[in-house]
């Protein structure tokens, strides 16, 4: 028997990236997954993927800026499966004008909005659930940028995932007596579709060195897959050849 036969799980920006892997590597642990993104299309292929190796996947288009789309799609998967038993939070963007010098406003909600308000969203309309179940699992897709400050996330982007990172632990705080649990993963670069919102571009080479969105889904599959009792509060993923090191040791010394 496969170890998440039974589970539901909700994963947030499944369309691409560490979304989509997340989701095929829990369904082939035998949870049904139910795929939300902006757009339809991306889902419905993600969602055949995992049918076509005999996986069990649905899929819920949603705009998860918006509270009540959020709310009424966690208590339409509470109503269809009687319950949800793992929330993948990992919906997030980014722009090409983040730095001080050019954001506007419009650009500071982009980023605000598609990577913290989505995520507290979700954590608080799926929280009522697994308090009457007596148990849950929410998993955070934050970024190195949650831990440390650079500029090259920008401004608005590390301050928001520096926020998804105060809110996972703040969930355990208040969530371990009602058996709820939260871990919240930090990946350095991986080589998603995000990074096209790089103001530089990336190189093949460049971007074969990073993280691949499948490891980072295996990470996520081993921690569902944890025994309820225990609860890895946060986690550090990167590359090997970590850009940021190596430009460190390259530069000359003061």
């Amino acid at each position: 028997m496969s170890k998440l036969d039974g589970k539901i799980v909700w994963v947030t920006g499944a369309g691409s990236g560490i979304g989509e892997a997340a989701s095929v590597a829990l369904a082939g642990e035998g949870a049904t997954v139910v795929l939300t993104g902006r757009r339809k299309e991306p889902l419905d292929a993600v969602a055949a993927r995992i049918t076509a190796s005999g996986g069990k996947a649905v899929v819920e288009a949603a705009d998860l800026t918006k509270a009540a789309s959020v709310d009424a799609l966690a208590q339409k998967i509470v109503a269809t499966f009687g319950r949800l038993d793992i929330l993948v939070n990992n919906a997030g963007v980014n722009i090409l004008a983040r730095d001080w010098k050019r954001i506007d406003a419009t650009g500071i909600d982009t980023l605000l909005q598609g990577n913290l308000n989505s995520a507290f969203y979700c954590a608080r309309a799926v929280l009522p659930a697994m308090r009457v179940q007596g148990g849950g699992q929410l998993i955070h897709t934050a970024s190195m940028a949650g831990r440390n400050i650079s500029p090259l996330s920008g401004p608005g982007y590390t301050a928001a995932k520096h926020a998804v990172v105060a809110m996972s632990h703040t969930i355990n705080m208040e969530e371990c007596v009602n058996g709820i649990r939260s871990t919240v993963v930090c990946p350095g670069e991986v080589n998603t579709p995000i990074l096209k919102q790089r103001p530089n571009p990336l190189s093949e080479e460049e971007l074969a060195r990073m993280l691949q969105p499948e490891q980072c889904g295996d990470l996520i599959r081993y921690l569902a897959c944890l025994p309820a009792s225990v609860t890895i509060n946060e986690v550090w993923i990167t590359p090997t050849w970590n850009r940021s090191y190596v430009a460190a040791l390259e530069r000359k010394p003061l």
